[in-house]
């Protein structure tokens, strides 16, 4: 499967969950180790949980392998490698601190809309 399907599948598993703020951006030209990072919020520690597991599952599907999953105890934010695409899902208090789009910001990208 490649990159681009699965972070459409990751952003519309997370917005079953009622994510906000879903950015897809391309890092392709970046990095080696990966082509996009996905980035979404969740109003709470245990949203940002079950949007993680409703993006596992629907991934897992599909047969996309999981190589890697990092998280604080909080569950404040979640990381899932699926190799191609990298997944972060954070409160909306962590994703404000962390401000990942910014390290990013030469890369394309685009928000994620439902429908």
């Amino acid at each position: 499967m490649e990159a681009q399907e699965i972070v459409e599948i990751a952003a519309q598993a997370a917005a079953e969950k009622l994510a906000t703020d879903i950015s897809i951006i391309d890092v392709s030209s970046i990095f080696v180790i990966t082509d996009y990072f996905m980035i979404c919020s969740g109003q709470t520690g245990r949203q940002v949980q079950t949007i993680a597991e409703n993006i596992e599952d629907k991934l897992r599907e599909l047969k996309v392998r999981k190589i890697g999953l990092e998280g604080d105890k909080e569950k404040s934010w979640i990381l899932l490698d699926f190799g191609a695409v990298i997944v972060h899902i954070f409160t909306q208090e962590q994703r404000n601190f962390y401000q990942l789009e910014k390290l990013w910001s030469d890369a394309p990208r685009r928000t994620w809309e439902t429908g």
